[in-house]
């Protein structure tokens, strides 16, 4: 199948090499050209707009940074619905508020195309395997219709809802491992004094009960970062959690709830983010912390 992705960052990226490795036929944009090339170089043709991709494309895969940039790419000038989509399927996966697929859906409809969201769980690594957690929103025959290619994606693919609820679940599942990170530096502080080897140190965390999935996982990386050797690919930078975290609560102020946990948390990655790490790896938080970690609201 001719697929397109609108917006190669690196998910646009490791999701653009896992289509190309199962076999599809890629054309990409980004609004940097630079940021096509490694798509370019694996086989993918470089579209010079958005509305370029869609003409193209029988569907169209959009992993963009905010709202802003969604509407920009699908209803700016030059933007995938200036283009004839009559027919198109469009599979929307930023990381957003549920009002955003929601206010698409019906300007989608118009140009007789689909809409169907799927925002994921997982960085890079699953991205390029095919072994993302996905949340499709949408209506069922749009969904069935985006399966086959979802399938390819994720390793396990949970159609939650309308136009909307794809967004809510990501947000949901994302906040525990976003407030996760401070608590893994808080706790690291308190151990430090018993200066024992990092990789035992983050073997003892991933062991006990308080050990999440991602830890098991990403521990080795942690380990390093904590000895001064940080991860050479960034898969999750500290401005993407602060920019989930900032959603997350606009998303629960707009139904009236109050996230303090995760409030509290974003004030600590905002002085983070002031003190240098804004586009570091999310790794780095660990040892920053426990070097000059203090309440930033003191």
């Amino acid at each position: 199948m001719k697929i397109g992705i609108a917006g190669t960052g690196s998910m646009g990226t490791a999701i653009g090499i896992r289509l190309l490795g199962v076999g599809h036929d890629l054309c990409v944009w980004n609004r940097t050209p630079a940021k096509t090339k490694a798509l370019a170089e694996r086989g993918a043709s470089v579209a010079a707009t958005p509305a370029e991709v869609a003409r193209q494309c029988e569907a169209v895969i959009t992993v963009l940074t905010d709202a802003a940039a969604v509407e920009a790419v699908y209803r700016g000038r030059d933007g995938l619905l200036s283009a004839e989509a009559t027919g198109k399927l469009f599979i929307e996966m930023s990381t957003v508020r549920s009002e955003t697929p929601r206010a698409l859906g019906p300007a989608v409809a118009a140009k007789g195309a689909a809409l169907v969201e799927c925002p994921v769980g997982g960085t890079v690594g699953p991205a390029r395997e095919g072994k993302l957690l996905g949340f499709a929103g949408g209506a069922d025959p749009d969904v069935a219709r985006a399966r086959p290619i979802l399938e390819q994606l994720c390793r396990r693919l949970e159609h939650v809802g309308p136009l909307g609820a794809g967004a809510k679940m990501k947000l949901a599942i994302n906040l525990p491992l976003m407030v996760y990170w401070q608590a893994l530096s808080e706790g690291l502080t308190l151990a430090r004094p018993l200066g024992l080897d990092p990789e035992r140190l983050i073997s003892i965390f991933a062991d006990s009960s308080g050990g999440p999935n991602v830890l098991k996982v990403r521990g080795g990386t942690i380990a390093a970062a904590l000895k001064g050797n940080p991860p050479a690919e960034i898969s999750f930078d500290v401005n993407l959690i602060r920019k989930d975290l900032r959603t997350m609560l606009d998303e629960a102020r707009g139904e009236g709830r109050a996230l303090p946990v995760a409030a509290k948390t974003l004030q600590v990655l905002d002085a983070a983010a002031r003190e240098g790490l804004g586009s570091k790896d999310c790794s780095a938080l660990m040892p920053h912390w426990v070097e000059h970690g203090k309440d930033p609201g003191a």
